[in-house]
């Protein structure tokens, strides 16, 4: 495994892990449960080139999708789940339960909740585009401050007052 570390410049320092394959971690500093950094990982700034590069071009606002390759690891269902949070715009707000029917499961309003909080590629998977029915942000590993910024930097971007909203 490789490692490295990114300042966001918005919204603090990212631990960034990879292996061969692809981007498996991306931590905030103010993770509750950060990766942990093995003994034998490399910290290789080299890995992260395009990585780096990406986040500088999203946080800087001129970037919207990223194109990188990615290996979360997770259950079918949290699989499931990300793959559907990849699909909502760049400025667009979803709610759980959207993300429920989007899986064809809209009882699993709770399951979502729960998958998206393990995410292990938030940003780059954004799960901070997701809020409460109501419009409430909850829930957030990076802490609540950190997705209202990523969701004011978004709508910035956007040039709305607002962000979209798919309920």
């Amino acid at each position: 495994m490789f490692y490295d570390y990114f300042d966001t410049g918005l919204i603090g320092p990212l631990t960034l892990v990879a292996d061969e394959i692809g981007l498996r971690h991306i931590d905030f500093a103010t993770a509750k449960h950060p990766t942990a950094i093995a003994p034998g990982w490399r910290k290789t700034p080299e890995v992260f080139k395009a990585a780096k590069s990406q986040l500088r071009a999203y946080f800087s606002g001129e970037l919207r999708a990223f194109d990188l390759p990615l290996a979360p690891t997770g259950t079918p269902f949290q699989q499931r789940v990300w793959q559907i949070l990849g699909t909502i715009p760049y400025g667009t707000l979803a709610s759980y339960r959207w993300v429920a029917e989007q899986i064809g499961n809209p009882k699993a309003v709770r399951a979502v909740g729960g998958a998206n909080a393990k995410n292990p590629l938030p940003v780059v998977i954004p799960c901070h585009r997701v809020i409460g029915r109501n419009g409430d942000l909850t829930g957030f590993g990076g802490g609540l401050e950190i997705k209202q910024r990523m969701i004011e930097l978004e709508k910035a971007t956007c040039g709305t007052n607002e962000n979209r909203m798919l309920l």
